[in-house]
């Protein structure tokens, strides 16, 4: 009993330093925040952007420990398509039950799952990326650094379309599509902007 005692006692400093490690969590400043995306086809892309509707990340000692941003599907749009009634009926079709269906399935999101450090200021990111309700893991590499006192979080991934049901063009599900291919890989830039402290 007294030995049980005696180890309790020396492993309490450990217990009080374990307590004592915070996280914390900041949300993304919504309006300087951005995410962009590219699609690409036989012979093309299009691309634009989609608008986060939340978000935040959390840091463990000053670093990227874990976070989650949500997209808001309604937002989406395109950057290349000058003509207006072209560009409408591109995005009204990606919005439509051929791609991302956004009536049955408004938003998306991102929630990290683990985060592993590959130097200063760049990490190794996986999480759960869920899409008209399907969800699959995805990893990628964020970059987080401090600029003009505010912490800004920048990733590059890509993540398969067709894991998530999205299947108009797709040679996963058809086959002989000749200039209607759209490849299932789908290109996304995102920036988080952390909200001043």
């Amino acid at each position: 009993m007294k030995g049980t005692i005696i180890t309790l006692m020396a492993l309490m400093p450990f217990f009080s330093e374990a307590q004592k490690i915070k996280v914390e969590r900041i949300d993304i400043d919504l309006k300087q925040s951005k995410l962009e995306w590219t699609g690409k086809k036989l012979g093309g892309e299009h691309y634009g952007e989609i608008q986060l509707s939340s978000g935040h990340l959390s840091f463990t000692k000053n670093k990227l420990s874990g976070g989650s941003f949500e997209m808001d599907m309604a937002s989406i749009t395109c950057a290349d398509i000058a003509d207006t009634k072209s560009n409408k009926r591109l995005v009204d079709h990606l919005k439509s039950e051929d791609f991302f269906s956004v009536v049955r399935f408004p938003t998306s999101k991102f929630v990290i799952t683990k985060v592993e450090p590959k130097s200063t200021n760049e990490y190794t990111v996986t999480g759960n990326l869920t899409i008209k309700g399907e969800t699959n893991p995805i990893t990628f590499t964020a970059n987080v650094n401090s600029i003009n006192n505010q912490t800004v979080a920048n990733a590059a991934l890509t993540f398969d379309r067709s894991k998530y049901d999205v299947k108009f063009g797709s040679q996963s599900f058809f086959e002989n599509l000749g200039e209607k291919l759209v490849y299932d890989d789908v290109d996304m830039i995102v920036k988080l902007v952390m909200l001043s402290k």
